[in-house]
Parts: C-alpha cells; structure tokens; sequence
C-alpha cells in the first residue's frame, strides 16, 4: 500500500535516509524503478529529472516534456545523466512514450515525500484539497489532491484521495511520517474533527486551528452561545487592496471551563469580517468560529488572526498558482498516477522558484525558459 496515493501501489516506499540528501537526483534514487527489467533502456532518475527540468519552463504535458527532452543539448542531456549509445558515446533523449509510462507508474506518495520540503521548524502548515478537473474520464471523478504548505509558501506533501471516500479519511495519512512537533496545522472546516484534533496534539505532539462552520452544528451552537460581546481580548486588522477594503475583528474567549465538546480545546475564536466594495459600495459581513489547543501565553488575538488567515496561503499560493500559471486544470493527463505526479512536479518547481526569490510563480517560469536548457537545472542543483 502506496502511503499517500492511498492505493495499491506495485513498489515499497523510499527509505527515510534518501529524504535527506544533499541533491535532487540523490533523494530520487530512493525510489524504485517501476519498470520491468527487461527492455529498460533510459535511466529512472534522469528522465524525472527531465520531466522536473521541463515542468520549470512551463512544460504542462508529457508532449511538452518530450518536446524539450528532444530539444536539449548534449550539455544538458549530460547533466541530466541521459541515456549515452554508439562509439560516440551520444547522449539519446526519452521519447514522449517514455516519459508518459514512467510519470504514470512512478509511486506518487515516494516522489511526493522525496521532492516536498521538510516543514521541521516552520510556525504554519495548511492542509487543503483541490481537484484537477481534466483528469476526469468518462464516470470517473477527477482525481481530488490533499496537499499541505508551509506558511512561507512551500508544499510539503500531498495525496491523491481515493474514490468513493472524502479528504477525512486522508488527513492521518497525509501528515503522519512528517515531524510536526511544535507546528501549528491549520485546516478548514471539513477538518474540524475530533480524531484530527487527537491526532496532532497527542501523537503528533503539534497545534491545531480549525475552523467550526454548520457541518458541526452542536459545537457550531455552543460557539455562537458564548458571550463575545463582552470579551475584551480583541485585535483588528484594517487593509485594503483587490478592489476592496477590509476590517477583520478577532474576539478570543479562553474555554477550558466551559466543557467544549471538543478534546483538547483551550481557546475559541470568532472573527468577522467586514467588507466593502471600492467600486459599488456594496458592504458585506462574514463570521467564522475557530478553535485552538494554544494557550494565551502562546496565542494571543493577532497570533490567532493570523493564523485564520494563514489557511488561504495554500489556496493562494498553490492551488491558484497550479491552475493559473500551469494551467492544471485544463490539463489532460488521466491515467495511472500521471495526474498526481505531475501535480508534484509542479509544486517542486513552485518550492523552486520560491526559495530563489520569484514572488510571482508566471514571471519566474517566463524567466526560466528564455534560458531553457541551462536555468532549470541551475535551479535544481543539477551539475
């Protein structure tokens, strides 16, 4: 069983020791080979670093990826480890065939683990779920992701949700060989569940944030219930941008004695927003309870705002990135584990492009390819 594609999968999951190597390639040699011997000709690594290589220069298919495969230089195909044939010892590309079985064979929760970024010591992690609506085929659902993201914007992990279930049954799974002691998990209300809570603060030895909406109506009523008029913990957050004007007011109430149905819950919190159109003039108001293991000694109402607000980072920064400068949406890619990996291989050159500084992920792949065939493996590490 494949841990985070939560399916069958044909080959085991990588050793932990690869999770640590200095290189791209070093921590890819973890994962098996799903290819039967017989007839391989193309080294596994260097055609994921192909496909790694290209995904920065905004390849969005397995056409694309052979199409730049094809177009490298010797130089490039070198540094990639290509495959070499003949007296001349010529470096041959992976044809667009070979690229398309190894992405759709390639254990996703291994690439996931191995290419995701080490969220040890950051305040943050999001978890949330988004669909990749071209994968669907015929009857069969698009294939739903589960990801998380750190609060600086780097992905961590994800899975594929498996069909006729939901992300509840995922949320262990997803976050279960990560070390998160100390890190605050945030996650909306479809999270909000008592098990979840258990299993951050007392296995994990994590925080949690969950948002409470009506899917929980008993806690959603006590919540509503609680005297906020009267709480003088507050913080308000003014800004305005995107058309629009925005006040947000973070009330925090400290619960511990007012037996919450819900273990281990210190604090509640009720934030509303107020919102005005710069344009119609139209104002609207929104109101959200949240709960929190944190203390007042480590949370206060702006900490808490803060991190209410931090759940948008993964919709923000990954999920509209993914659909917007990658297109994922629009993308084809269907069968086999392919729509999953080349999700991952977008959030690594998300990761990328982030830590070199690229605060707008379209720029940075525009940026990338005027020099395709140097930057990207520059970017990776790649001698």
């Amino acid at each position: 069983m494949c841990r985070q594609s939560a399916t069958v999968c044909p080959v085991k999951s990588p050793l932990r020791e690869y999770v640590s190597a200095g290189t791209l390639g070093g921590r890819l040699a973890g994962l098996a080979d799903p290819r039967r011997r017989r007839g391989r000709r193309h080294p596994f690594v260097s055609v994921l670093l192909i496909a790694a290589s290209a995904v920065l220069t905004f390849a969005c298919s397995y056409a694309a990826i052979g199409q730049w495969a094809r177009c490298a230089a010797q130089e490039t195909l070198a540094r990639l480890g290509a495959r070499v044939a003949g007296v001349l010892q010529v470096r041959i590309p992976p044809s667009t065939a070979t690229v398309r079985r190894i992405i759709a064979l390639t254990c996703p929760g291994g690439l996931a683990d191995l290419t995701g970024t080490d969220p040890v010591g950051t305040a943050t992690l999001a978890v949330d779920g988004k669909s990749a609506r071209g994968s669907r085929r015929g009857e069969l659902p698009a294939a739903h992701l589960l990801a998380a993201m750190t609060g600086d914007g780097q992905a961590v992990t994800q899975l594929r949700v498996p069909r006729k279930t939901n992300e509840i049954t995922c949320f262990a799974a997803l976050l279960a060989p990560l070390d998160l002691t100390g890190v605050t998990v945030t996650a909306d209300a479809l999270h909000t569940q008592r098990d979840h809570a258990r299993f951050l603060v007392e296995d994990k030895q994590a925080h949690y944030l969950l948002i409470v909406k009506a899917n929980q109506p008993g806690l959603h009523q006590q919540l509503r219930s609680l005297p906020w008029e009267d709480v003088t913990a507050r913080r308000y957050d003014r800004e305005q941008g995107h058309g629009r004007k925005e006040t947000r007011v973070t009330r925090v109430l400290t619960v511990t004695g007012l037996t919450l149905d819900f273990p281990h819950a210190v604090q509640a919190a009720r934030v509303t927003r107020h919102r005005t159109d710069l344009k119609t003039g139209k104002r609207t108001r929104r109101t959200v309870y949240a709960l929190t293991d944190l203390t007042t000694q480590q949370a206060s109402p702006q900490v808490i705002g803060h991190l209410a607000r931090s759940q948008w980072v993964i919709e923000n920064r990954l999920h509209f990135v993914r659909d917007t400068a990658f297109r994922e949406d629009a993308s084809k890619v269907r069968t086999g584990r392919g729509p999953e990996n080349m999700a991952t291989l977008r959030n690594l050159a998300i990761n990328v492009l982030r830590r070199r500084g690229h605060t707008n992920i379209a720029a940075g792949l525009r940026h990338t390819s005027y020099n395709a065939f140097t930057r990207p493996l520059d970017l990776l590490g790649i001698a």
